[in-house]
């Protein structure tokens, strides 16, 4: 078996795969955004099913991964559409938090550049109130980092199901090989 075969090209997707929706776990924790949070999990443990099924040889686990990621790249087309204000979606609603907090995408106020002020509301002035806290000063908005995020994993997963649907059927016709010999 070469180096770029398709099987350990598989294997280096499912890992990058792996670690970016670590790294997104992360931030949704971070965040409190409960629903990308519950699926990313579930995503996270159908990849490493994917990788141990590519390593073993087992095809069962392939197709799961490969089953799973036309669900994926769904689930990324709708926060794509979310953040974008696509599709009558908005990306204030609370779809993301299951409307358990009030919290939104830790990008929201953590992102690169963004500077925190304390802007009073006018309404407020004079009062003895809390700020309103704004940022200002952001270099990427915290919709495009989101948007950015979800076609990271658009480009992997699709190439992902193609690279799984491909070992899927080396691995059968291996199969069927070793059968009639």
């Amino acid at each position: 078996m070469g180096c770029c075969s398709g099987r350990c090209v598989l294997i280096f997707l499912c890992t990058v795969q792996l670690i970016t929706a670590l790294e997104r776990q992360a931030f949704d924790f971070l965040g409190y955004q409960w629903a990308p949070i519950l699926i990313n999990f579930l995503h996270i443990i159908v990849v490493i099913l994917g990788l141990f099924g590519t390593i073993q040889y087992h095809p069962r686990y392939v197709i799961l991964y490969v089953v799973w990621t036309v669900f994926w790249v769904t689930w990324n087309i709708f926060i794509c559409c979310l953040y974008l204000d696509l599709g009558g979606l908005s990306k204030e609603s609370d779809y993301m938090s299951l409307g358990l907090s009030s919290h939104g995408s830790w990008w929201k106020d953590n992102g690169p550049g963004c500077e925190n002020k304390d802007l009073p509301a006018a309404k407020w002035q004079g009062e003895d109130s809390p700020a309103l806290i704004s940022t200002l000063g952001c270099v990427l908005e915290y919709q495009y980092i989101e948007v950015l995020h979800s076609a990271l994993q658009l480009v992997i997963s699709l190439l992902g199901f193609v690279f799984g649907c491909y070992v899927v059927s080396v691995f059968n016709e291996e199969e069927d090989t070793y059968l009639y010999k």
